[in-house]
């Protein structure tokens, strides 16, 4: 019999399979036929989808911790749909003209990069080398609330007592996020160099 602990079909790996099934809805909003949702609408619903998303990322691993139902089928599913789904968010924002290729090209590379180091530091039992790290927790974070100020586009706040430009501070939040982006890589290629250059 399967244990829980094992099977894939425990509620932390559900919620990271709803992740996943959420990227194509979250993608076809912005695609829909023009008029069918009011443009600030489209923002406000890629929003939430996005949010609910970065939520049920958190939610996935609290319960498979505090549950101890733990899986490699789950270890391999989670960051797959964390990196699919910031994925799709770039290119999508980029398709807009909400943010550059190049910063695009930066955090998709750096994850495939960082991924592929893991896992062959892995295949060498060092895995725990390359763990992740503060700046990488840091890196996340700003990336994530700058990709959400992107998607939503439109100020936030009261007219005539004080208004949030979200373009702006998405803006320059996604450049601090390139950044961090860069140094974090730059860590952990450090942090593995001695089994690099050892093989």
């Amino acid at each position: 019999m399967t244990s829980p602990k094992s099977t894939p079909w425990n509620i932390p790996n559900l919620l990271t399979m709803l992740r996943i099934a959420l990227i194509p809805v979250f993608v076809s909003i912005f695609y829909l036929p023009s008029g069918m949702i009011p443009y600030h609408w489209v923002n406000v619903t890629a929003t939430l989808l996005f949010a609910l998303a970065a939520a049920t990322d958190w939610l996935d691993g609290y319960l498979a911790r505090k549950w101890q139902q733990t899986s490699a089928f789950g270890a391999f599913l989670d960051p797959v749909a964390d990196k699919l789904m910031v994925a799709a968010a770039l290119i999508v924002l980029v398709d807009l003209s909400r943010t550059g290729v190049f910063v695009t090209l930066i955090i998709i590379g750096r994850e495939i990069t960082i991924s592929a180091l893991r896992e062959w530091m892995a295949g060498l039992g060092e895995r725990g080398n390359v763990a992740v790290a503060t700046i990488g927790k840091v890196k996340t974070a700003v990336q994530m609330i700058a990709i959400l100020f992107l998607l939503y586009f439109d100020p936030i706040g009261i007219k005539g007592i004080g208004m949030m430009d979200t373009k702006f501070v998405g803006q320059i939040l996604i450049l601090i996020a390139t950044f961090l982006t860069l140094v974090s890589m730059v860590y952990y290629i450090k942090a593995a160099w001695p089994s690099l250059k050892g093989k």
